[in-house]
């Protein structure tokens, strides 16, 4: 079965101290239902982007370490599933309820498979 992230996006200046136990509640009746489904097959959530770490290789073969998320943009990935669907529309569907759980924007991606010989 293909399987899917699904990955919140929260903006650069996201304060999970604003989270509610309402939505923590909402979250975690998401992962249940998910689990009853057999379609979670792994989540996590992330520390704030200004925590992260990013090597770059330079050209000359040096591994450069930064402070920091790897891309400068507005929003950053705060946590993610990884779902076992049937197919995108099943993979979407979760990501609905993962809005309305998160109150956040999310992307839904399938991992590439590898060919079976």
């Amino acid at each position: 079965m293909p399987q899917y992230l699904v990955a919140i996006h929260h903006p650069d200046n996201y304060n999970s101290s604003l989270e509610d136990e309402a939505m923590a509640r909402d979250i975690d009746v998401l992962n249940e239902e998910m689990e009853a489904a057999g379609a979670r097959f792994f989540a996590g959530g992330l520390q704030s982007a200004p925590r992260a770490k990013s090597l770059r290789k330079q050209p000359g073969g040096e591994v450069v370490l930064t402070d920091g998320p790897y891309l400068e943009t507005k929003e950053h990935i705060g946590g993610f599933w990884i779902l076992d669907a049937a197919n995108m529309d099943e993979a979407v569907a979760w990501g609905r309820k993962a809005v309305v759980a998160c109150r956040a924007s999310v992307e839904v991606r399938e991992f590439h498979t590898r060919p079976t010989e």
